[in-house]
């Protein structure tokens, strides 16, 4: 799981919850017509925007989002190399059955096109050409979220526009104007915050993770050529090291000697 998402949503609800409570009366902060008008404005303009093959994956965004991604660019270099020295030592067939013990996909497939014997560059367009739609399918589910952090404001300010006329029809009862101001308020309000604490965020938190992914996916496509090009595993190693920010380096020093062996890790070959 990922603390910080979930630290996040629980410090905002106790900054609100703790606001609202010391105004004495919570209960003026909860409108159902105020509600109706934000939740379900903000409903009906995503689905008007996305298909329901789209929108019937939100669940599984969310999840994602509180996901914890355990696929880290040191890790995967770590095996990558000792994929190297295995190649070096035993040939690229050596590397079939450890391809078929992949959790990562996306290395399982870039391992099995080099065992076939794939030309390098078709490797790397296969390779780049699943990336490009996996960013692509990444880029229409965060879409949604910020769709949603797009309409919540604007359908707030509509339920604002709602009260407001509705308050202004009954200006020969001034007994009515404060109530009525109060849910055209709590309308924008409601907008704002489910736009600011949690649509917007949720979609930044993906593409948080969505960059990771490509990145980590485009570590892998440089190691597998270079396995395949017969690369010394130490060159390999110096090579990827490009992709990784200085802590990292340092990481990935502590478990590869400088011959490029390591010990067995997650997923490493035998």
């Amino acid at each position: 799981m990922d603390l910080a998402t979930i630290v996040g949503l629980i410090a905002g609800a106790v900054i609100f919850g703790s606001v609202a409570l010391l105004g004495g009366n919570v209960g003026v902060f909860i409108s159902v017509q105020s509600a109706l008008v934000v939740f379900g404005g903000t409903l009906a303009g995503v689905m008007i925007s996305y298909t329901f093959e789209d929108l019937k994956n939100v669940p599984n965004l969310f999840r994602v989002s509180f996901q914890d991604d355990n696929l880290e660019s040191e890790h995967v270099i770590e095996n990558l190399v000792n994929f190297a020295e295995k190649a070096r030592r035993e040939g690229l067939l050596a590397l079939e059955d450890d391809a078929s013990k992949m959790e990562d996909e996306f290395l399982q497939k870039g391992i099995q096109l080099v065992v076939d014997g794939t030309d390098p560059e078709l490797v790397r367009n296969i390779l780049e050409t699943k990336l490009t739609f996996l960013q692509e399918r990444h880029a229409k589910g965060r879409g949604i979220f910020a769709t949603m952090g797009e309409l919540a404001p604007a359908f707030g300010m509509v339920g604002t526009l709602i009260g407001l006329i509705q308050m202004l029809s009954q200006l020969d009862d001034p007994d009515q104007l404060g109530g009525g101001m109060a849910v055209a308020l709590i309308t924008t309000l409601y907008g704002a915050l489910l736009a600011n604490w949690i649509f917007i965020p949720l979609s930044k938190n993906l593409k948080t993770q969505s960059d990771h992914e490509i990145h980590v996916k485009e570590v892998i496509i440089e190691g597998i050529l270079s396995i395949q090009a017969g690369e010394n595993p130490r060159i390999v190693k110096e090579k990827l090291h490009a992709f990784l920010s200085e802590g990292e380096k340092q990481e990935v020093e502590s478990r590869i000697g400088e011959t490029g062996e390591v010990g067995a890790g997650e997923n490493a070959p035998e």
